[in-house]
């Protein structure tokens, strides 16, 4: 019953519904080209290149593992940005107990808590105790997750969990898995599970404008396909559009790594036309942010 907690926010009202506390894990199945969040797709490796880079002396070898001396860190980050395998050596194994112990804290200012990552359905058994604890002291919990993980799978969990924001990056199968290296049938899946069991709080879309293909521009030849995930969402789950919030998510380079670190974010027209998209496919619960 433990996960590799990269950070957690006492209070964010970005997470969810009302104030919550934010429990980001580190470990992602998937690795988006906009991730704004890369050194949380995987666990540290102990190469042990952040260790000499850390000016505040915060990160050491003991044998053959790097080891961050919390106490010392100055959260410059430095160690994020020279590490080449997208991750954090500022990583704590935690057991539920003791990251509901620190949530517990902010009891008097929180409504909830939300669990996001990397992909936090990576680890069931863990969330499961956390929301058991959680549930019973009165506070809503919720999932920020990619949908890459088959829920129906872990009952148990999903009896926990009050509600999901599920990522839907791309709907046509190429795309997607041009975009994040997987594969988004267990996505589709997931979002048709999760509103037909009124779990689903919000489905989220990051948009961005496409570079130009020298391709066919068929549906295999494209970066991104954010008209067809409004359509292909809405078409999927048409009986339960007035149950969840469709947010569409502007594309910001902040905190990205790769061919998309220096793209622009789409201009504001751009996004009123998905949100009209997004009108005439019956959705009326609509968030551009």
């Amino acid at each position: 019953m433990i996960a590799p907690v990269n950070k957690m926010i006492p209070l964010s009202v970005v997470d969810g519904p009302g104030c919550r506390t934010a429990v980001f894990v580190q470990g992602c199945n998937i690795a988006c080209a906009y991730c704004h969040n890369p050194e949380t797709q995987r666990l540290c490796i102990d190469c042990g290149i952040c260790v000499s880079q850390c000016p505040a002396g915060a990160l050491f070898l003991s044998g053959t593992n790097v080891i961050w001396d919390e106490a010392a860190c100055t959260q410059c980050d430095n160690c994020i940005r020279v590490c080449p395998n997208y991750a954090s050596p500022k990583v704590r194994w935690m057991k539920a107990m003791e990251v509901w112990e620190q949530i517990e804290r902010n009891m008097p200012f929180i409504q909830g808590i939300t669990v996001s990552g990397g992909e936090c359905s990576l680890y069931p058994e863990f969330l499961t105790e956390l929301f058991t604890l959680a549930g019973k002291a009165g506070l809503s919990c919720y999932l920020d997750s990619n949908g890459c993980v088959d829920f129906s799978r872990y009952p148990k969990l999903m009896a926990v969990t009050d509600k999901v924001m599920l990522d839907v990056k791309a709907w046509d199968y190429h795309v997607f898995h041009r975009l994040t290296g997987g594969d988004n049938r267990l996505v589709k899946k997931n979002l048709k599970y999760l509103a037909e069991t009124g779990k689903l709080h919000e489905v989220r879309l990051v948009c961005l404008e496409a570079e130009a293909s020298s391709g066919s521009g068929q549906a295999d030849d494209r970066e991104v396909d954010m008209e067809d995930v409004i359509a292909g969402v809405a078409d999927e789950v048409r009986p339960y559009l007035e149950e969840f919030k469709l947010k569409l998510i502007a594309f910001r380079n902040f905190g990205v790594k790769g061919k998309m670190e220096t793209r622009k974010s789409p201009p504001p027209e751009q996004m009123e036309k998905l949100k009209e998209l997004a009108v005439k496919c019956g959705f009326n619960n609509i968030q551009i942010v």
